[in-house]
């Protein structure tokens, strides 16, 4: 069934976005693009090349003449990627009564996204407040496109009701630039009647039982390849790779920005270990995963073929929907495993975000403007409620960073839908961490990292000499940018 909706999706896609969340997320997830980073050694290239860029009259557009007109008016020209534009436009409305202003709302199809809006930012088009991916902060940041927060109480104050990875995913060289959209992680789940028919009354708490279970599912007869791992060279690659070896205990570089991938007790080792044992040693993985994207592995798990895989959280409504999975009931999520002698809880997470640009900053009637944008869409509205997080949940089913709405009703019976509860949900958000390798040269550093990676699955190489290879060039990409 899958299959037959991804199919769809993908059809659907062509023509334009969907509110239909099954479908449209399986094709059209907003951090799931090959475009999605762009790789930069220098920040002065690359305004030059984005400067060549300003010349093109057709690609800089800018606000149309209607949004730029109403910005003398009154008016939060926002601009975003065409996902829950159904939802946008409520909470536009929503913002316009409770407020008395106008909002000039744009929005591009993902694939176009980030073109459109780096060419009306070199042109000096009128934004107010923008969609921003994590993994372009260091870029933005450095060219000098979006505004710090740190001195707008009025938006700082909500940190203290958000998942530290959701924040921390907004800062850069110390800075904050806006309010989460929405923060996912990766999550550990199980299928339940696997487990029950192997006799396992429990998931795993660590990897070795991840191991064990594996085994004795395998040995049943039950699925041959029990652990699912979606490991194509493709965008999810980094964030499947950094969920296990955050679990490890491990991490990619130090709190200075340093590789330290390579450690044999701190780094990535120990993980990329874990994963060649598992298609090699003990053959629980397949070895075809390293040719698996993510919405292949995701049809696998929804089919009943694994009985546990790393999966973005999101997907859970998907999997537990009779129309779309044949599994749909006996998905469940529990705490990421620990991994070896240090191994943690821990996950990777990511968000997006409402950023705000310098030109809105800078004048005071439209930096107050933005402002309000900000906080009715990123913060709680003018009734105290976080109405779009909560509406984004429960239509689209993408998760929040305010961590305040784990105790909504509405989220509550959300989740008891479709994940039989969100407390390990909600606690597996507290100890998600943000990627360690975002850096205004990730795009060109991951392709580095996913060939490495790749290697060890393939058993062309042993993990320390491969994750010595993703250090190495990590630290020739960062002192090149120096």
């Amino acid at each position: 069934m899958l299959a037959r909706f991804a199919a769809e999706g993908n059809a659907a896609c062509a023509r334009g976005p969907r509110q239909d969340v099954g479908i449209r997320k399986y094709c059209c997830h907003p951090s799931r693009s090959p475009a999605m980073t762009m790789s930069v050694k220098s920040p002065v290239p690359r305004r030059r090349v984005l400067a060549g860029l300003a010349a093109a009259p057709a690609l800089l557009a800018g606000m149309s003449p209607r949004g730029a007109a109403a910005q003398a008016g009154g008016t939060v020209n926002f601009v975003g990627w065409s996902a829950a534009v159904d939802q946008v436009k409520a909470q536009i409305s929503a913002f316009e009564r409770a407020t008395n202003l106008r909002v000039n709302y744009e929005n591009f199809p993902w694939a176009q996204y980030r073109t459109a809006l780096v060419t009306r930012l070199v042109g000096n088009a009128p934004i107010d407040v923008a969609w921003i991916s994590d993994a372009w902060l260091p870029e933005f940041a450095e060219a000098g496109w979006l505004a710090e927060i740190n001195d707008v109480p009025q938006l700082m104050r909500y940190n203290a009701e958000a998942a530290e990875y959701c924040t921390q995913s907004m800062i850069y060289g110390g800075k904050q630039y806006g309010l989460a959209y929405y923060g996912d992680h990766m999550s550990f789940m199980y299928n339940t009647e696997i487990l029950q028919r192997a006799g396992i009354s429990t998931p795993p708490t660590t990897w070795d039982e991840v191991v064990q279970q594996s085994l004795r599912i395998k040995q049943q007869g039950i699925s041959e390849f029990p652990l699912l791992l979606s490991l194509a060279a493709d965008t999810w690659l980094i964030e499947f790779v950094s969920a296990l070896t955050f679990a490890f205990g491990g991490r990619f570089t130090d709190e200075q920005g340093n590789a330290v991938m390579a450690d044999a007790n701190r780094g990535a080792v120990r993980a990329a270990r874990f994963m060649r044992e598992a298609i090699h040693t003990h053959k629980i993985v397949s070895a075809g995963a390293v040719e698996t994207p993510e919405i292949n592995g995701l049809r696998a798990m929804g089919g009943g073929s694994h009985a546990f895989g790393i999966v973005p959280t999101y997907r859970i409504r998907a999997l537990n929907d009779p129309s779309q999975a044949s599994a749909a009931g006996k998905i469940r999520i529990a705490l990421m495993p620990k991994g070896g002698p240090d191994g943690t809880n821990a996950t990777c997470g990511w968000i997006r975000f409402y950023g705000m640009t310098p030109g809105a900053k800078q004048d005071r009637a439209r930096r107050e403007r933005a402002v309000k944008f900000v906080e009715f869409f990123g913060g709680r509205d003018t009734s105290g409620e976080y109405s779009m997080q909560r509406l984004l949940l429960t239509d689209v089913g993408l998760p929040t960073c305010a961590m305040p709405l784990a105790q909504d009703p509405v989220v509550q019976q959300f989740w008891q839908r479709w994940a039989g509860g969100g407390e390990v949900i909600a606690q597996q958000a507290t100890l998600a961490k943000k990627k360690d390798v975002i850096s205004p040269w990730f795009g060109e550093w991951v392709e580095t990292s996913n060939q490495a990676w790749q290697s060890v699955c393939l058993g062309r190489a042993e993990p320390e000499a491969a994750m010595r290879t993703a250090a190495a060039k990590w630290t020739e990409l960062k002192r090149a940018f120096r």
